[in-house]
Protein backbone atom coordinates (compact mmCIF):
# COMPACT_ATOMS: atom_id res chain seq x y z
CA UNK A 1 0.00 0.00 0.00
CA UNK A 2 1.19 3.67 -0.54
CA UNK A 3 1.78 5.65 1.80
CA UNK A 4 -0.16 8.85 2.64
CA UNK A 5 2.62 11.44 2.91
CA UNK A 6 1.98 14.82 4.62
CA UNK A 7 4.24 18.01 4.31
CA UNK A 8 6.88 18.34 1.62
CA UNK A 9 6.59 15.23 -0.22
CA UNK A 10 9.92 15.68 -2.10
CA UNK A 11 11.95 15.29 1.45
CA UNK A 12 10.17 11.58 2.35
CA UNK A 13 11.39 10.30 -0.91
CA UNK A 14 15.46 11.35 -0.63
CA UNK A 15 17.53 8.59 -0.11
CA UNK A 16 19.91 9.05 3.19
CA UNK A 17 22.41 5.73 1.80
CA UNK A 18 25.64 7.35 3.14
CA UNK A 19 23.68 8.79 6.72
CA UNK A 20 24.74 7.67 10.03
CA UNK A 21 22.02 4.90 11.16
CA UNK A 22 21.58 4.45 14.73
CA UNK A 23 18.24 1.93 15.91
CA UNK A 24 16.69 2.49 19.65
CA UNK A 25 15.58 -1.30 20.94
CA UNK A 26 13.91 -2.06 23.97
CA UNK A 27 15.51 -3.99 26.31
CA UNK A 28 16.43 -4.07 29.89
CA UNK A 29 16.53 -0.49 30.33
CA UNK A 30 13.40 0.39 29.09
CA UNK A 31 13.44 3.38 26.40
CA UNK A 32 12.55 6.87 27.77
CA UNK A 33 13.10 10.36 27.55
CA UNK A 34 16.35 10.31 28.50
CA UNK A 35 17.46 8.28 25.24
CA UNK A 36 16.29 10.90 23.70
CA UNK A 37 18.42 13.78 24.77
CA UNK A 38 21.50 11.13 24.74
CA UNK A 39 20.39 10.49 21.61
CA UNK A 40 20.31 13.63 19.82
CA UNK A 41 23.28 14.80 21.64
CA UNK A 42 25.75 12.49 20.05
CA UNK A 43 23.92 13.15 16.59
CA UNK A 44 24.74 17.25 17.34
CA UNK A 45 28.38 16.33 18.20
CA UNK A 46 28.91 13.97 15.07
CA UNK A 47 27.19 16.27 12.60
CA UNK A 48 28.35 19.27 13.91
CA UNK A 49 31.94 18.44 13.86
CA UNK A 50 32.89 19.39 10.23
CA UNK A 51 31.54 23.24 11.28
CA UNK A 52 34.10 23.06 14.43
CA UNK A 53 36.73 25.86 12.82
CA UNK A 54 33.95 28.88 13.39
CA UNK A 55 33.09 28.43 17.16
CA UNK A 56 29.54 30.53 16.45
CA UNK A 57 29.16 28.12 13.42
CA UNK A 58 29.88 25.19 15.33
CA UNK A 59 27.80 26.37 18.09
CA UNK A 60 24.53 26.89 15.56
CA UNK A 61 24.99 23.65 13.91
CA UNK A 62 25.35 21.91 17.24
CA UNK A 63 21.88 23.71 18.85
CA UNK A 64 20.08 23.01 15.99
CA UNK A 65 20.87 19.91 15.17
CA UNK A 66 20.69 18.80 18.45
CA UNK A 67 17.12 20.26 18.77
CA UNK A 68 15.34 19.01 15.84
CA UNK A 69 17.11 15.74 16.62
CA UNK A 70 15.69 15.86 20.58
CA UNK A 71 12.57 16.94 19.25
CA UNK A 72 11.87 13.87 16.80
CA UNK A 73 13.44 11.38 18.74
CA UNK A 74 11.20 12.28 21.79
CA UNK A 75 8.10 12.43 20.00
CA UNK A 76 8.99 8.32 18.65
CA UNK A 77 9.87 7.25 22.37
CA UNK A 78 6.78 9.07 23.54
CA UNK A 79 4.13 7.70 21.41
CA UNK A 80 5.62 4.43 19.51
CA UNK A 81 4.27 0.94 19.82
CA UNK A 82 7.30 -1.61 21.16
CA UNK A 83 9.64 -2.63 18.85
CA UNK A 84 12.70 -0.22 17.64
CA UNK A 85 13.32 3.07 16.28
CA UNK A 86 15.83 3.43 13.53
CA UNK A 87 17.35 7.08 12.99
CA UNK A 88 19.34 8.05 10.13
CA UNK A 89 20.81 11.50 10.01
CA UNK A 90 23.73 13.54 8.10
CA UNK A 91 24.55 16.59 6.20
CA UNK A 92 23.64 16.72 3.03
CA UNK A 93 23.37 19.88 0.22
CA UNK A 94 23.98 22.36 3.29
CA UNK A 95 21.24 20.90 5.26
CA UNK A 96 20.79 18.48 8.17
CA UNK A 97 18.49 16.16 7.71
CA UNK A 98 17.53 13.32 10.24
CA UNK A 99 14.57 10.57 9.35
CA UNK A 100 12.96 8.57 12.03
CA UNK A 101 10.98 5.57 12.32
CA UNK A 102 8.69 3.91 14.69
CA UNK A 103 5.41 1.96 14.60
CA UNK A 104 2.14 3.89 15.76
CA UNK A 105 -1.00 2.64 16.90
CA UNK A 106 -4.04 3.46 15.12
CA UNK A 107 -5.60 5.81 17.75
CA UNK A 108 -2.33 7.52 17.63
CA UNK A 109 -2.20 8.12 13.67
CA UNK A 110 -5.40 9.58 13.35
CA UNK A 111 -4.73 11.98 16.05
CA UNK A 112 -1.26 13.05 14.33
CA UNK A 113 -3.01 13.07 11.09
CA UNK A 114 -5.74 15.46 12.37
CA UNK A 115 -3.18 17.90 13.72
CA UNK A 116 -1.54 17.54 10.47
CA UNK A 117 -4.41 18.63 8.54
CA UNK A 118 -4.66 21.71 10.90
CA UNK A 119 -0.72 22.72 10.01
CA UNK A 120 -1.58 22.35 6.68
CA UNK A 121 -4.41 25.12 7.32
CA UNK A 122 -2.34 27.79 8.82
CA UNK A 123 0.53 29.51 9.45
CA UNK A 124 3.06 27.46 12.11
CA UNK A 125 3.67 31.00 13.66
CA UNK A 126 -0.30 31.22 14.10
CA UNK A 127 -0.52 28.08 15.37
CA UNK A 128 2.36 28.48 17.23
CA UNK A 129 0.92 30.94 19.46
CA UNK A 130 -2.33 30.21 19.93
CA UNK A 131 -0.90 26.62 21.04
CA UNK A 132 1.11 28.69 23.91
CA UNK A 133 -1.93 30.68 25.00
CA UNK A 134 -4.11 27.71 25.24
CA UNK A 135 -1.50 26.22 27.63
CA UNK A 136 -1.63 28.71 29.57
CA UNK A 137 -5.33 28.84 30.46
CA UNK A 138 -5.29 24.86 30.32
CA UNK A 139 -3.59 21.94 32.26
CA UNK A 140 -3.45 19.72 29.18
CA UNK A 141 -0.01 18.68 27.05
CA UNK A 142 0.83 16.81 24.39
CA UNK A 143 0.57 20.13 22.32
CA UNK A 144 2.38 19.75 19.68
CA UNK A 145 4.19 22.93 20.75
CA UNK A 146 8.11 21.09 19.51
CA UNK A 147 6.73 20.46 16.25
CA UNK A 148 5.64 23.74 16.02
CA UNK A 149 8.72 25.71 16.93
CA UNK A 150 10.71 23.76 14.72
CA UNK A 151 8.40 24.61 12.15
CA UNK A 152 8.29 28.01 13.37
CA UNK A 153 11.35 28.94 14.38
CA UNK A 154 13.75 26.83 13.20
CA UNK A 155 12.23 27.01 9.49
CA UNK A 156 12.90 22.95 9.35
CA UNK A 157 11.13 21.57 6.48
CA UNK A 158 9.30 18.15 7.63
CA UNK A 159 7.21 15.15 5.80
CA UNK A 160 4.77 12.46 7.89
CA UNK A 161 4.90 9.60 5.69
CA UNK A 162 2.16 6.86 7.29
CA UNK A 163 2.40 3.47 6.04
CA UNK A 164 -0.45 0.47 7.47
CA UNK A 165 1.12 -2.24 8.52
CA UNK A 166 0.02 -6.20 8.39
CA UNK A 167 -0.71 -6.36 12.49
CA UNK A 168 -2.89 -3.01 12.66
CA UNK A 169 0.27 -0.57 13.58
CA UNK A 170 1.12 2.14 11.28
CA UNK A 171 4.26 2.72 10.08
CA UNK A 172 5.79 6.41 10.70
CA UNK A 173 8.89 7.83 8.97
CA UNK A 174 9.44 11.38 9.64
CA UNK A 175 11.61 12.99 7.65
CA UNK A 176 13.02 16.85 8.69
CA UNK A 177 15.57 19.16 7.59
CA UNK A 178 17.30 22.26 8.62
CA UNK A 179 19.69 24.52 6.48
CA UNK A 180 23.35 24.73 8.44
CA UNK A 181 25.63 27.46 8.31
CA UNK A 182 27.36 28.45 5.24
CA UNK A 183 29.87 25.81 3.91
CA UNK A 184 32.24 28.63 2.93
CA UNK A 185 33.23 28.71 6.76
CA UNK A 186 34.09 24.69 7.11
Amino acid sequence: MTPTVYGKESLAGISLGSATRLTLSDGPLQLGWKHSGMTADFIAEVMALPYSRSRKDYTQAHHDIGYLSNELIENAVKFRQPGEILIEAGIFDGAFLIRVKNTIDGVTSSRFQQLLHRLQSKDPGELLLEQIETNAISATSGSGLGLLTLLSDYDAKMAWAFEENNDQRIILTTTAAVAMPPSSNL
